[in-house]
């Protein structure tokens, strides 16, 4: 697949020029073996992104109990996530011009295995708390960075290997919300050591980025961009000049809304209108499960199309038919429902594909990364807050409902706006 840029046949003729690969045999060799490392760091690198907070979701009752913990700062520890996402996440670009792409995300990776590891154990709530926003920046940086690798290591192949840690990260996400609880358990029902288990895997993600700290995206891997001058690679673009760029930022932020809101309140629905407890558990597994194919699918048919405005429209579809069917038949529907709020969360693999495409540089990619996560990690926030107040003020699900419903449309108009085939190069130059 071709990932379609603002590139003329010039730019292209001279970026095939600068870029032709080096036919010596230890240069190839070298860069087939760097290929196979940045693959598999991608890959666990993925599934290392929710971890932290999927498994403390499924033991926040016990941590609670045993750290003490109100239950008004377990709710902030619920919108803590959201907000490490959109204050560290700035930072990604500026890290990743001095110190390479890789040796941030091997940072990243190298935070998020101390945080796990740290946080069970320190025994107060503030302590918790610091050792979550530890792991929490970890993931900040890498979620921003992932895009730009993609980009630098596979320009050709945006689609296919966005699928691919987008499903990854789905799989991680649903694994540690499925398999926490019988971990625990199985290790005699410590939470602390149901938590820091996690920081195995999170320590393995370290591994293949080590080699690779040292590149600092100008070697390796032959370009596909066109040759500009130094300056111009190199200044900082004005991101907030495009439009684009603020359509991408505000349909990534009104996903992640939803999917917060359904991660957060969906199994209580389901549950105060008679579904049993541990059936409600499962309809939510069941929805994330759904990010795992379709986080793989979507993103290689969106990269074939010159416009991905009509995937966004049929993914609004799902999500406003899930909340219909949530309104007005909870209990009957219910699996369908689950379904359809499924699929309609594969937004986000959609909004990580198009990051990748609306940008025709490596360092555009990050700028554009940084901010659409940034700014729609902050626009997300206020969402699962308002939801709970909504439905302890009115004593039902009615006006949550009709909440998420009406956010689902402007998410499909700004979505269709941030699928036009254009860059933000393009239009901050104007």
């Amino acid at each position: 697949m071709e990932t379609r840029t603002a590139m003329t046949s010039t730019e292209r003729g001279t970026a095939a020029a600068a870029s032709a690969p080096d036919t010596t045999p230890g240069a190839g060799r070298t860069r087939a073996w760097a290929t196979r490392l940045v693959v598999v760091g991608i890959v666990l690198s993925a599934l290392n992104l929710r971890p932290a907070i999927t498994s403390l979701g499924a033991l926040l009752e016990e941590v609670r109990d045993g750290l003490g913990m109100s239950g008004g700062v377990a709710g902030l520890l619920t919108s803590v996530p959201p907000l490490c996402f959109a204050v560290f996440g700035v930072t990604a670009p500026r890290l990743a011009r001095r110190f390479g792409p890789a040796a941030v995300v091997c940072a990243g990776m190298a935070a998020i295995t101390a945080g796990l590891l740290i946080r069970p154990y320190v025994g107060n709530t503030a302590g918790f708390l610091a050792a979550s926003a530890l792991a929490l920046m970890g993931i900040a940086v890498s979620n921003v960075l992932m895009p730009v690798i993609v980009k630098r290591w596979f320009p050709d192949r945006v689609g296919s290997m966005t699928g691919l840690y987008s499903m990854a990260l789905a799989a991680g996400t649903s694994l540690a919300a499925a398999v926490t609880v019988p971990l625990t358990d199985a290790m005699g029902g410590s939470w602390q050591s149901g938590l820091a288990v996690w920081a195995i895997i999170a320590a393995a993600a370290v591994l293949p980025w080590l080699p690779l700290v040292r590149d600092r995206g100008t070697t390796a891997v032959p370009s596909r961009e066109p040759v500009r001058g130094a300056a111009e690679q190199h200044a900082p673009l004005r991101i907030t000049r495009s439009r684009t760029a603020w359509a991408l930022a505000v349909f990534f932020g009104l996903q992640a809304t939803a999917a917060y809101i359904t991660m957060g309140w969906m199994p209580q629905i389901f549950r105060d209108a008679g579904v049993p407890a541990g059936t409600a558990g499962v309809l939510l597994a069941v929805t994330m499960v759904m990010g795992v194919p379709l986080a793989f699918v979507i993103p290689r048919v969106a990269t074939r199309l010159p416009h991905q405005g009509p995937i966004v429209l049929v993914l609004g579809a799902c999500g406003l038919a899930g909340y219909a069917g949530l309104y007005l038949a909870p209990v009957d529907g219910a699996w369908a429902w689950a379904l359809l709020l499924g699929v309609s969360n594969c937004a986000f693999p959609l909004a990580l594909t198009m990051v990748g495409m609306r940008a025709r540089s490596g360092p555009g990619v990050a700028q554009l990364s940084a901010f659409a996560q940034s700014t729609g990690y902050l626009i997300s926030i206020p969402g699962p807050l308002l939801v709970g107040v909504l439905y302890q003020q009115s004593g039902g699900w009615g006006l949550p409902i009709a909440l998420m419903a009406a956010l689902m449309v402007p998410q499909m108009a700004v979505g269709f706006l941030a699928g036009r085939d254009r860059t933000v190069e393009e239009e901050a130059a104007r």
